[in-house]
């Protein structure tokens, strides 16, 4: 699997599937759930409440990921996963971890080969990028040892079954400032 990241507007990005850092009603907000869904179309926000009333009515818990059309976007899907809020005492990095690790065994699910990832958490959500960075390249780094482990071991504690049967081939993270990038290339390497 190929990482890389860049700087740009995620919902321009040429890929099989985009991950929308959302909040649990699914509903649409600010940042990146909010250029999703305005860049998407109505469309999104109807299948996003057909989701509600049948198969999410509590909404998406925290680490979960659902996948939707995507709509106007280039990207023919949109993972919706829903990052843990630390200024409500949602500090775990496993559960920041599994934001990503989720999103990926969706894409995996779905046929999406090339995924185009933002940070999840470190905007409303009040993590700080650089624990972003390292959390987020870690988990994608875990899902793509377990994905070219395909020999039933348990590789960081995902089972083979548990990484689709479509490889995911390039994650990009799509950052949207300078210094949020910085901070991902450093812990890419």
């Amino acid at each position: 699997m190929r990482i890389d990241a860049v700087l740009g507007d995620i919902t321009r990005q040429d890929v099989d599937a985009v991950v929308n850092a959302a909040n649990s009603s699914l509903m649409g907000g600010g940042g990146v759930d909010g250029a999703i869904h305005r860049a998407a179309g109505p469309g999104l926000l109807e299948e996003c409440m057909e989701l509600r009333r049948t198969e999410l009515p509590d909404g998406l818990p925290v680490g979960s990921a659902v996948p939707t059309a995507g709509h106007r976007l280039p990207a023919r899907w949109v993972i919706h996963t829903v990052g843990p809020n630390r200024h409500r005492g949602q500090d775990d990095p496993a559960l920041l971890a599994s934001c990503f690790t989720s999103a990926l065994v969706v894409a995996a699910e779905v046929g999406a080969r090339e995924v185009a990832v933002p940070a999840v958490g470190a905007g409303a959500y009040g993590w700080d990028p650089a624990e972003v960075a390292r959390v987020a390249v870690g988990a994608v780094r875990s899902f793509a040892a377990a994905q070219d482990n395909r020999d039933g071991a348990d590789v960081c504690g995902l089972e083979e079954r548990a990484v689709g049967l479509t490889p995911v081939e390039l994650v990009r993270f799509v950052l949207h400032d300078e210094e949020v990038l910085r901070v991902f290339s450093r812990e890419l390497g």
